[in-house]
């Protein structure tokens, strides 16, 4: 007779809707992740379409512009930054960057605040005007770009000037700032389309992604160990301790009274009439086995889960790996893009492991973080 529950529903219709319910869970957020990334790669497309500018935008604003200079965005809350020591800054190019986290307001190690006032962007220069002046970067005269990536801070070097400066802004206009400005330089040299193109090989690539509705589990696909607490991994344990037992016992040595008292506690058997073990003499010396040391089988190495490696990487606890080995992959499953993570290691709800710990994006399309991988 089917084990049936107070509805009259077996275990088995029970599992299945328990699954359908977490993969449709699982689906959901992954979708809604990638939405959100759609739509943000859809929404700078346009911007890059139609953001022309306009003269009479930069009305009102204490800045003279030259002839054909039109202004592209004004953030008003802003910041004038200075590195204290020289470094050399990567060439500007047209890259549109990908944000991986939320970004914080705050300076990264090296770099001070001098002063504070409204960014503007131009097509011919980015200028802030401050309380103790004005500071301007002409696109024609840059040697240098960088958007730190987890701070929203834009760092600048041009020819005509020794220190590396830039602007320190909100940030909830720093993204949008930072792309303005990549359309504004592509402007100057005459380059947007560029930064077009890229973003439709974007959006054509992420569409490659979107995830995909999880198939239905039915009844029948239910297994027994789906009835034990704990699941498969709860039914594997067992079955290791019950042929673990019996060998440890066999290697303790039948002449052993401990080995048979063991055996008693263990197995709760009755020991054979006739095979009680004479008692030693007291004050006599012990007993030298001479067949050889008693074997000890080794215990399992305790990984709470993860899989075998020779990195020793379990989900017990310990220490985050963000330097994982190079050989993590070939003995855990991998998020496509892996190496790209720029965190610590953490296991999907999928089962998947990712690189990008601590992001608020980690596992976005699978399902979210589940737990963290240790050292």
């Amino acid at each position: 007779m089917a084990r049936t529950d107070s509805t009259g529903s077996t275990w088995r219709y029970r599992w299945a809707r328990r699954q359908n319910e977490r993969r449709l869970r699982l689906f959901r957020s992954a979708e809604g992740t990638w939405r959100r990334r759609d739509d943000e790669l859809r929404r700078l497309r346009t911007l890059a379409e139609h953001c022309q500018g306009s003269a009479t935008a930069g009305d009102g604003l204490p800045l003279e512009l030259v002839p054909d200079e039109v202004v592209l965005r004004v953030a008003p809350a802003a910041q004038l930054v200075e590195m204290r020591h020289n470094a050399v800054l990567p060439a500007p190019d047209l890259t549109v960057g990908t944000q991986t986290g939320r970004l914080r307001r705050h300076l990264p190690d090296g770099v001070r605040v001098t002063d504070a006032g409204m960014a503007v962007i131009t097509n011919r220069r980015l200028v802030l005007l401050g309380g103790r002046g004005r500071r301007d970067w002409a696109y024609g005269r840059m040697t240098g770009l960088s958007h730190d990536p987890h701070a929203s801070v834009t760092l600048i070097q041009v020819l005509d000037r020794r220190r590396t400066s830039g602007v320190l802004l909100r940030p909830d206009v720093a993204v949008e700032f930072r792309f303005v400005l990549t359309l504004a330089f592509a402007d100057a040299i005459e380059q947007r389309q560029t930064v077009i193109d890229e973003l439709d090989e974007l959006i054509g690539e992420h569409a490659r992604l979107r995830p995909s509705r999880p198939g239905i589990a039915t009844p029948g696909q239910a297994r027994l160990s789906a009835l034990v607490p704990g699941g498969r991994r709860t039914a594997v344990v067992a079955a290791a301790l019950a042929v673990m037992v019996p060998v440890a016992l066999a290697n303790s040595g039948p002449s052993d009274p401990t080995s048979t008292e063991t055996a008693v506690a263990a197995t709760g058997m009755p020991v054979p009439t006739g095979t009680t073990p004479a008692p030693r003499a007291t004050g006599s010396a012990p007993t030298t086995r001479t067949s050889g040391s008693a074997k000890v089988s080794p215990k399992p190495e305790q990984r709470c889960g993860a899989p075998d490696n020779p990195m020793g990487y379990d989900f017990c606890g310990g220490q985050r790996v963000r330097e994982p080995a190079r050989e993590v992959c070939d003995h855990f499953d991998c998020v496509p893009g892996f190496w790209e993570g720029r965190g610590y290691l953490v296991q999907c709800e999928n089962g998947k492991v990712s690189l990008a710990g601590g992001s608020p994006r980690a596992c976005g399309l699978h399902g979210g973080v589940r737990r963290t991988v240790w050292t």
